[in-house]
């Protein structure tokens, strides 16, 4: 059995310690905020934080892990408080999404270790792929998050997730056929 914390949480897989942390985070623990990209490495949608480094969760083993503190996207923040996420809110850097909680979760780690980055600091800090094309956004987005870590500017709060219940429930007129 492996053990590990996750968000804060002690777990424990009963899975192979070869399994990928993608998997025991997305299967095992209904993390899905951590995506499943390229398998390789390569696209980084499944970067997730392992004791304050940016790791690509597919190419690490839960046997790898033991022991490890693991902060997954759902895990920095619920409310979309953490500055990346305000950030990147206020500068709309989000197209499709696939990609953004593995970029959130890299600029995170990297505004831990450097609260004052350059542009060329994150170009080469952020090496997560985007097919949307959102670089210029998201340099900006970094920018501002490490500002407002630092208390030199402010975000105003981001809305709320989701829609009340009473908007999810309320009726639709039926749509009346053309004659």
């Amino acid at each position: 059995m492996t053990r590990f914390t996750v968000n804060n949480q002690p777990v424990q897989y009963k899975m192979a310690p070869d399994t990928p942390l993608l998997w025991a985070l997305r299967d095992a623990s209904n993390l899905t905020g951590t995506k499943y990209g390229c398998g390789t490495g390569d696209c980084g949608a499944c970067t997730v934080d392992i004791d304050g480094e940016a790791v690509r969760s597919c190419q690490r083993t839960i046997g790898a892990v033991e022991g490890s503190y693991v902060t997954t996207i759902e895990g920095l923040s619920r409310d979309r408080s953490h500055p990346v996420q305000m950030a990147f809110l206020d500068k709309n850097v989000v197209q499709c999404g696939f990609c953004i909680p593995g970029i959130i979760m890299a600029a995170a780690v990297l505004l831990k270790k450097n609260r004052n980055p350059s542009e060329d600091d994150i170009r080469a800090g952020i090496t997560n792929l985007c097919r949307c094309g959102i670089y210029p956004r998201l340099v900006e987005a970094i920018l501002l998050a490490a500002s407002v870590q630092r208390g030199d500017e402010t975000i105003a709060a981001p809305p709320r997730p989701g829609i009340t219940p009473a908007d999810a429930a309320r009726e639709v007129p039926a749509l009346t056929p053309p004659r």
